[in-house]
């Protein structure tokens, strides 16, 4: 599997950290944060695969792009970024040794924490 860090969804997340769209939640709430399976087929539907790939840091490429299975570690609700999913998935990334989506993780957390 070849996951590698999304730029795109990375400069997205630090509009929305820089517009304040952000929900500065705690760390365990991502459970109930993270956008249902419902949601994310909807959000799908309306706006395609070009938009919702903007909510993930990461990318596998052993799934085609037109595939939900291609994105991984999602950080937001796709209104606003998530406190509690930026870490969880920082930590995700970090026990699969994905150090450069790690790394972005740890830095947006430090931009929003920064306020």
């Amino acid at each position: 599997m070849t996951v590698k860090l999304n730029k795109k969804a990375l400069d997205h997340a630090k509009h929305l950290i820089r517009d304040g769209k952000v929900v500065k939640d705690s760390r365990d709430d991502w459970s109930e944060h993270a956008p249902t399976t419902k949601n994310e087929n909807a959000f799908l539907d309306k706006h395609g695969h070009a938009e919702y790939s903007k909510w993930f840091l990461g990318v596998d490429d052993e799934h085609p792009a037109d595939q939900k299975g291609h994105y991984k570690f999602p950080i937001g609700d796709f209104k606003k970024i998530h406190r509690c999913g930026v870490i969880s998935a920082e930590s995700r990334a970090g026990q699969y040794d994905y150090d450069d989506i790690r790394d972005a993780l740890g830095k947006l957390l430090e931009k929003i924490d920064e306020d």
